[in-house]
């Protein structure tokens, strides 16, 4: 595989001021560009295959939760992709092929070089070093594409696990994370708040990424959160979403959204979901930029606060809105106002669902034995 470039969230943000003012600085420099090589083979000896066929499943995700903006991630119960993937003798050996792609679209290549699930697919089975099977994958989004919910991730998700497992379970999910993030950088740049999640399940905090350096955050099993999810009939596409971000940002921000992040780490581990919802509400670089681009996001999250939502954000690079509450039944009348606020202000008809927290991550379903 080639080498993929990527716009990296991990190089240390540089502070300048310009010569003319001897004043402290005001502004964080953000947009660094560079370059990263493909996944190396991890496994010595090449595994045998120990199914004939798997089929996995991999959650929906949000990812940046307000402030945590490319390194805080959560996944979602009950929304996601599934993968098939069966030995093929008909497949040359080493190589993935895409047999179907089903569900809420079919417009997705089935080449999977330019595929979300075949680039990820590729990847693990490069870490595990297989050259001597051939795969054919099968394909069902459950995830509409450009929704805010880790749609790509959930297929690289799904697909990377599938490889995975029907090889013997040989790779850990740090290393299943770095194939998934082959495909993220692919499709929306080198950013794991949807991919860790997706695989790892819960809440997960990219503290580095060069080393991958991971640490899921655990949501007190005793403590009640749900996510009202209203996704509207509308396509954000995550590189124009990105493309939408300032490259300067005042200090003044920057210490904001670098405390709110903090607030929400602190929530999570606490099981603390009015400060969660705080915090999530209260980012101040990346919403800001990115909500006048989604018609009506900016009345759904009042009118989600207003009905007593604890807090409102985008999820991911949106267009669906988050917020979050305690009660299920809150929820679906949280949701019934974001909807209609969607409608009279954006013009744009919803869905809304309630969900709680996938605490398990991409998973297999089913397997057929050799």
């Amino acid at each position: 595989m080639a080498s993929l470039c990527f716009q990296s969230p991990s190089k240390p943000i540089s502070y300048f001021q310009p010569k003319s003012n001897p004043s402290p600085p005001l502004f964080a420099k953000v947009s660094v560009f560079r370059c990263r090589a493909s996944v190396q083979t991890l496994v010595a000896v090449e595994p045998e295959p120990v199914f004939i066929s798997v089929k996995t499943f991999a959650p929906a995700t949000v990812a940046n939760l307000g402030p945590g903006f490319d390194f805080l991630g959560c996944a979602v119960d009950g929304l996601g992709d599934h993968v098939t993937l069966r030995v093929d003798p008909s497949v040359r050996a080493g190589e993935v092929s895409i047999s179907e792609i089903t569900g809420t679209t079919t417009k997705l290549s089935t080449n999977p070089l330019r595929n979300c699930a075949g680039i990820a697919a590729i990847a693990t089975m490069k870490m595990l070093g297989i050259r001597s099977v051939g795969l054919s994958l099968d394909l069902h989004k459950g995830l509409p594409l450009g929704s805010g919910l880790g749609s790509s991730a959930a297929s690289a998700a799904a697909a990377a696990v599938a490889v995975n497992e029907i090889f013997g379970r040989k790779l850990g999910s740090d290393q299943l994370v770095l194939a998934g993030l082959e495909s993220e950088a692919k499709v929306s740049g080198y950013h794991a708040d949807n991919i860790a999640p997706a695989i790892m399940g819960g809440f997960v905090l990219i503290r580095n990424y060069e080393p991958l350096d991971l640490k899921p955050l655990k949501f007190p099993s005793d403590k009640d959160l749900f996510f009202v999810l209203v996704s509207p009939e509308f396509e954000a596409p995550t590189k124009k979403m990105r493309a939408a971000l300032p490259t300067e940002i005042p200090m003044v921000h920057h210490v904001w959204n670098s405390s709110q992040a903090a607030a929400l780490v602190a929530a999570v581990l606490e099981g603390d979901a009015v400060m969660l919802g705080k915090a999530l509400s209260s980012d101040k670089i990346v919403e800001p930029t990115r909500a006048p681009l989604i018609p009506g996001m900016e009345a759904v999250k009042k009118a989600a606060l207003e009905a007593g939502a604890f807090g409102c954000t985008i999820s991911g690079a949106g267009p669906t809105a988050v917020a979050v509450i305690d009660s299920e039944e809150k929820g679906q009348v949280i949701g019934e106002k974001m909807v209609e606020a969607f409608w009279k202000v954006g013009h744009l008809k919803s869905v809304a669902s309630v969900k709680k927290l996938d605490k398990v991550g991409a998973r297999l379903v089913n397997s057929v034995s050799r």
